[in-house]
């Protein structure tokens, strides 16, 4: 759009000096150099210090509630792009939900406690330091990084209630998540068993589902048999009267080495035929036991000639027990292991059977207990540091990784080992690490997905599925993503071996591990220590305190909350606890990055299913991850990062806010140098387009110059009724929580609908007609609450920019009202425009029509005929409705198509119609560059025409429709 200041003021080379009739130039202190890096600072501290957000709590208050919980982000690090697009995006929908006319408060969160924090005080600190000094050094650590980040956010223009966010480690918080735990011991959910869960070893702890990672890794995968111990029972299984040799195997295929020691069973697929081969081996015969379909391409691994001698289904196999392949070795491998059938087993490769090693795999685990093995008989001789006991004959002390090479060994001179071959794979690893973890069963608090809780209602897992299924999701295949994740997701485990989380604060019996039958009030005295002291009250807390003389039979649990449960209970502890004011039970909306479908949206659906039987949420809001310009990943490895800081200190902060706005976030969010230059330019435009606003309506005041609806010239009505339908189409969008097409919008109506064509009609009335004219003063009307509905709709993505321009736009009485802040108003009320929808389809068919004239006019500049499109003269020929339409202008019609003259003939049908330019012949005057006939017809004023003579000095040209 062009600039403000009109071209007659620019004096022409060699030209006469400044006209002295001057245009109608008004101006603005709002600047047209945005300067947002320089200026956005003092805005940041005039909102801090004027208490800006609670001046929009006290305008709001009694509104209807729309409440976004925060997913608090963790607090480790500075902010980076992801944060900043996080909270940006939240920023959005909270002052959109204001604007839209109800009570959004935004308390902003963090998650404090967990693993993260407590290796940076092994690293600062180094390891083996005392719990108490732990925590007193994480809770200060965190402190520390929760006043970095929150400046960093409260710098992106995000209006929250910063003095007083939420922590999960405020001392009433972890009080209240302790009684949640309460509540969901005492519903029935939560129980103690051994299982394997992902264990990471450098952590030392079990691992979240969330905190899992697959990355490559090689490892030996090795055929290993297991020497027949019950020779007849094979017989019969396959349906011989005897064997033609007792020296024979069931061959199974692993890879992990490691857990050959563990073995306590075997498993086959009761649908698979197997084949019984003989073979020779060294010149011995041998019988091995393999899937009837992998028998040809197993022997061919092994290099070994045979044939299948009989088959039989899995289903005979069932019971029968095999020697351990390292019984010879060592008294405690002298043991069998039996056929349990299992329906997970596959032919796709290796041998059709598996070894069961129950502390090490998940279904191993399920089908051992499902056989009747108690939780005591399970060998599990890998520690927490991820070595054997030092009691394990033959590979006691090694790590599981050092173990492969001697256990091979081991089964290779046992006569026990097919093949080795090694094997690439993908892999669990830990997300801190980096490391290969593993299951490893070990003594958890879990909670159960498929129990039946006490009051005998539906499972954690059937309610959680009925949640999803109430809820609303953004974008909509967030839904099948989550059903997915809560339809097959393992029990939870609850507990973690760490030191700086919420303690599960139960006293066990030391012989039987019972808890203490009186638990529950237990848990509550403690909760009431915690909250006067924080967690470090357990670690303080001596049991004799509260359980008197019983407390030389009892112990306290040294487990921590897994961290996700820290964040996922903050419905209950925050919504209903520390912020119940502020807040309200379910939220509107949580909104995070799409890695939350199985982060904090999945655990604040398990902890909110089982405390309320529903999510805590009516809807989930998923966004995509920052990528660069080529659509990589962003990495400090890489080098392709962009801070936000940086984004804030060189363009501005709403370069990066209408970034983030102007980007699809269902799919991942490209940034880069390039990128950030469009930002930038569509920026310059919406602000060029406020800056022309302001000028033109500087020295208007709505109390006295505003003209009624009725009597605005149509064109205005036009503009009025145009924004009117923007304002709305915009809410919808915002209501939907849409912002690219609330940016693509208004960027097309500063470049299109006004630049290109209303404003660009209007600077002829706007500086020439009479200061106080009906004709200005209309033009005014329609621009002032243009002006009213733009700021309005930008101000939840250009937060800076709309500040600074209500300040000056407002006029003192309003800026008074509105508490100083535009972030206290709702969307414009516009006056009805009676004929609004005829006049949005009657102005659609004049831009059609006036596109084409356009052209032409282009046209017969390039050629050099005329200089500007005034110096031109239309004629022009229309049939039928073109006709109609163009003629309804009347006189006006000129100031349309910005020509010096045009007229409009009535012919018969489209085949005759024509568009004739003529070069006027007519002399130009000097105020307001039409060529026209009357130029110098009052010798007091020889260089102007009638009309400007009309406009300064007599009672103005009449204008009615442009």
């Amino acid at each position: 759009m062009s600039d403000t200041k009109p071209v007659q003021n620019k004096p022409q080379k060699g030209a006469k000096p400044e006209s002295k009739y001057p245009v109608n130039m008004t101006d603005t202190p709002f600047p047209m150099r945005g300067d947002l890096a320089k200026r956005e600072p003092g805005w940041v501290k005039q909102w801090q210090d004027k208490k800006i957000y609670q001046r929009i709590r006290k305008a709001a208050a009694g509104r209807p509630k729309f409440i976004l919980h925060d997913g608090p982000p963790y607090a480790n690090g500075d902010i980076h792009l992801g944060h900043a697009v996080n909270k940006i995006l939240k920023d959005m929908v909270v002052k959109s939900r204001t604007m839209a006319g109800f009570d959004a408060p935004y308390v902003p969160g963090w998650d404090c406690h967990g693993m993260p924090i407590e290796i940076q005080i092994e690293k600062q600190f180094g390891k083996n330091l005392p719990t108490a000094e732990v925590l007193q050094k994480a809770r200060a650590y965190a402190l520390e990084q929760i006043d970095r980040q929150r400046a960093g956010f409260i710098r992106l223009g995000v209006l929250g209630e910063w003095e007083n966010p939420y922590m999960t480690m405020a001392f009433g918080n972890e009080a209240d998540e302790l009684r949640a735990l309460g509540k969901l011991l005492e519903k029935g959910y939560v129980y103690r068993g051994l299982k394997p869960v992902n264990w990471c070893f450098d952590c030392g702890s079990a691992l979240a589902e969330a905190e899992v990672e697959y990355q490559d890794k090689r490892d030996p995968a090795i055929d290993v048999g297991f020497p027949f111990a019950e020779p007849e029972k094979v017989a019969a299984a396959f349906g011989l009267p005897q064997l033609p040799t007792t020296n024979g195997f069931i061959v199974i295929w692993t890879t992990t080495p490691w857990t050959i020691p563990s073995n306590q069973a075997l498993n086959a697929n009761p649908e698979v035929t197997y084949a019984l081969v003989q073979a020779e081996r060294d010149g011995a015969p041998l019988l091995l036991i393999l899937a009837q379909d992998l028998v040809e391409a197993t022997l061919q691994r092994y290099k070994l000639e045979g044939s299948v001698i009989a088959t039989a289904a899995g289903a005979k196999l069932e019971g029968i027990r095999f020697k351990h392949p390292l019984h010879a070795q060592d008294p405690f491998y002298d043991r069998t292991s039996p056929v349990y059938l299992a329906d997970y087993v596959t032919v796709d490769s290796g041998t059709g059977v598996v070894h069961s090693a129950p502390a090490y795999g998940l279904e191993d685990f399920q089908s051992c207990k499902a056989h009747g093995m108690k939780d005591d008989e399970i060998l599990k001789p890998v520690m927490g540091d991820g070595r054997f006991a030092s009691t394990l004959p033959l590979f006691g002390g090694l790590t599981i990784w050092e173990a492969s090479k001697p256990i091979c060994e081991a089964l290779r001179a046992a006569g026990a080992l097919f093949e080795l071959k090694m094997f690439d794979h993908s892999y669990m690893h830990c997300w801190r690490h980096k490391t290969p973890i593993v299951y490893r069963a070990t003594s958890q608090w879990f909670a159960g997905m498929d129990l039946t809780p006490k009051d005998g209602g539906p499972t954690l897992r059937e309610t959680a599925l009925a949640g999803i299924a109430e809820t609303q999701f953004f974008p909509d295949w967030g839904q099948a993503r989550l059903q997915g994740m809560i339809a097959n997701r393992p029990d939870w485990t609850l507990s973690r071996q760490r030191q700086w989380g919420v303690p599960m604060a139960f006293f066990l019996h030391k012989e039987t591990g019972e808890l203490h039958p009186r638990t529950p009030e237990l848990l509550e005295q403690v909760a009431k220590l915690i909250e006067a002291k924080g967690i470090e009250a357990w670690q303080q807390l001596d049991p004799s305190e509260l359980l008197g003389a019983d407390a030389a039979n009892y112990e306290k649990n040294k487990d921590t909350l897994d961290v996700w449960f820290d964040s996922g209970s903050t419905h209950q502890t925050v919504l209903r606890g520390s912020h119940k004011e502020q807040s309200a039970f379910p939220a509107d909306l949580y909104l995070e990055g799409s890695d939350q479908h199985r982060g904090w949206f999945h655990s604040s659906l398990l902890t909110s299913s089982m405390l309320n039987g529903r999510p805590p949420y009516k809807a989930l809001l998923t966004h995509g991850f920052t990528v660069d310009e080529n659509g990589k990943k962003m990495s400090k490895s890489l080098g392709n990062t962009l801070a936000p800081q940086k984004i804030s200190d060189t363009l501005g902060a709403d370069i990066l806010r209408l970034w983030v706005a102007s980007t699809d976030y269902t799919g991942e969010l490209s940034i880069g140098e390039e990128i950030l230059k469009r930002v930038t330019e569509s920026y310059r435009r919406i602000r060029n387009t406020l800056r022309f606003l302001l000028a033109n309506t500087s020295d208007f005041d709505p109390g006295k110059d505003a003209v009624p609806v009725a009597e605005l010239l149509e064109i205005d009505r036009y503009a009025i009724a145009a924004m009117a339908q923007l304002q709305n189409d915009v809410a919808g969008h915002f209501e939907r929580y849409e912002f690219h097409p609330v940016v693509a919008r208004l960027q097309n109506y500063c470049s299109e609908d006004l630049g290109g064509f209303y404003l660009d009609i209007l600077k002829d009335r706007l500086y020439t007609s009479g200061v106080d004219s009906q004709a200005r003063r209309s033009a005014q009307t329609a621009l002032w609450h243009i002006a009213h509905a733009l700021l309005r709709v930008m101000a939840p993505i250009l937060s800076f920019t709309a500040e600074e321009a209500w300040a000056v736009f407002a006029g003192q009485q309003a800026y008074a009202d509105s508490d100083e802040t535009i972030f206290t108003q709702t969307l414009w009320t516009f006056p009805e425009v009676a004929d609004g929808e005829a006049l949005l389809a009657k102005y659609a068919a004049l831009r059609e029509v006036r596109a084409d004239v356009t052209k032409q006019l282009e046209e017969v500049r390039a050629s050099g005929a005329i200089g500007s499109s005034l110096q031109a003269e239309l004629a022009i020929k229309a049939a039928g409705e073109k006709y109609a339409l163009l003629a309804s202008l009347e006189d006006d019609l000129k100031f349309v198509f910005i020509t010096s003259q045009a007229g409009v003939e009535q012919v018969a049908d489209a085949a005759n119609e024509a568009v004739t330019v003529t070069p006027s012949e007519a002399q130009k005057c000097e105020r307001c560059w039409h060529y026209r006939r009357d130029v110098g017809h009052d010798p007091a004023h020889a260089g102007l025409c009638g009309r400007c003579t009309s406009n300064l000095f007599g009672s103005g040209e009449p204008r009615r429709y442009a």
